[in-house]
């Protein structure tokens, strides 16, 4: 009996890997190619591109923007939804951006789309360099917006995997008001030196998961922004750059609770900061709350725990009050490695708003080099702590 079950088992699963690899290749295919696309890497294919996803999109069923190997220089274009049916971008070929600054914010957008999966092993060339130099807005108030890689807009149910992306102008990967989206196997990497080259930026965002990627930035690896909830971050290995940041928050009227963030199972190497919450002195009020740190390994990070609520990252800075966002409920939990400061864990919460129920429990960190014992510093902090705590906690 138990050897008719088992075979049973066996049976259900290959019938269903059969049935799902057959629903893969039955998406109905729009090569690129057909459209007039040519990979030469100089002409830009944003026609035929608009052309393959408008015919796709209008598919009731499912239906696949495919891009064949090669290089294709791409324009700034909007794929723009609702679809009828589950559509997915399958670029084995790469994409790459025009040199210059572009004049526009975004360089590939996705708009309106529910079941989209962006896919194929392609790489996403932004030509960063040739950009760079025109990024002064640390001190241009006028300055000129450089584009993101790509951008999902309004996105729902849908999967990023198997992608790289270099150099991009700016952020490699921005999501708004997304819904359950996955990102999983990605490859972004910019010099460290590069300006706002943050790796993932979410905002107004729910049941977001980041996946087993590597992220390479000049900036952070990854952003949470303003009204972001329930966003779930593991097996991602960060640096260089500045670490996972939630924030800024508070520099603007009506920003949105932060909520819901789980961090597992990550390694920061090299990077300015390790997990980090920011917020400016201004007297906007909202709420950073609900985040686990977890399992975390610090290879000769600069910042390895910070939480800064006097943010100022181009001085002089406005301090008319103290923070007003409310950081609370936040569990550090086995985090260990080297630290590039002597002072591993910094705890600079508002005099207003001071943070609440903070846990650190079971955190050892070691001075790169023989400089001597870590520190930790706390301002306006109220918590416990559980197990071995290295360096000694402050609060």
């Amino acid at each position: 009996m138990a050897l008719q079950l088992g075979l049973a088992g066996v049976f259900f699963a290959l019938f269903f890997l059969l049935a799902s690899l057959k629903g893969a290749h039955s998406a109905k295919t729009f090569n690129v190619r057909n459209y007039g696309a040519v990979a030469n890497g100089r002409i830009d294919n944003r026609k035929a591109f608009l052309e393959a996803w408008d015919e796709a999109c209008s598919q009731e069923e499912v239906s696949r923007v495919y891009i064949p190997k090669g290089v294709y220089m791409l324009g700034t274009v909007e794929f723009s939804g609702p679809c009828k049916g589950p559509i997915t971008f399958s670029m084995e070929g790469d994409l790459r951006a025009p040199d210059g600054p572009m004049n526009t914010d975004t360089w590939i957008a996705f708009r309106y789309v529910d079941e989209l999966r962006v896919e194929g092993g392609g790489t996403l060339d932004g030509q960063g360099a040739s950009a760079w130099p025109y990024n002064d807005c640390h001190k241009n108030t006028k300055c000129q917006s450089l584009p993101i890689s790509i951008r999902l807009d309004f996105v729902t149910n849908s999967r990023i995997e198997n992608i790289r992306s270099i150099d991009s102008k700016n952020a490699h990967i921005n999501l708004f008001a997304c819904n359950n989206v996955n990102v999983s196997k990605i490859e972004l990497s910019a010099p460290a030196e590069s300006p706002n080259t943050d790796g993932i930026k979410i905002g107004s965002s729910t049941d977001i998961r980041i996946s087993s990627s590597r992220l390479r930035t000049g900036d952070d690896c990854v952003a949470i922004l303003s009204g972001s909830t329930n966003i779930d971050i593991s097996d991602v290995f960060c640096g260089p750059g500045h670490g996972i940041s939630v924030g800024s928050l508070g520099k603007y009227e009506g920003d949105d609770d932060v909520k819901g963030l789980v961090v597992s199972n990550c390694t920061f190497s090299g990077t300015d900061n390790g997990v980090r919450i920011k917020s400016w002195e201004s007297p906007w009020k909202c709420t950073a709350s609900n985040f686990i740190f977890e399992d975390i390994f610090m290879d000769k990070v600069r910042n390895p725990i910070i939480i800064d609520q006097t943010y100022c990252p181009h001085p002089p800075c406005s301090k008319e009050t103290a923070s007003h966002v409310q950081i609370e409920d936040v569990t550090y939990r086995n985090i260990w490695g080297t630290s590039r400061s002597e002072i591993a864990v910094s705890l600079d919460c508002s005099k207003k708003y001071p943070c609440k129920n903070i846990e650190m429990r079971d955190i050892n960190l070691s001075h790169l080099g023989n400089e001597g014992p870590l520190k930790s510093w706390c301002s306006y902090v109220d918590g416990r702590v559980y197990g071995r705590q290295k360096p000694p906690a402050c609060f």
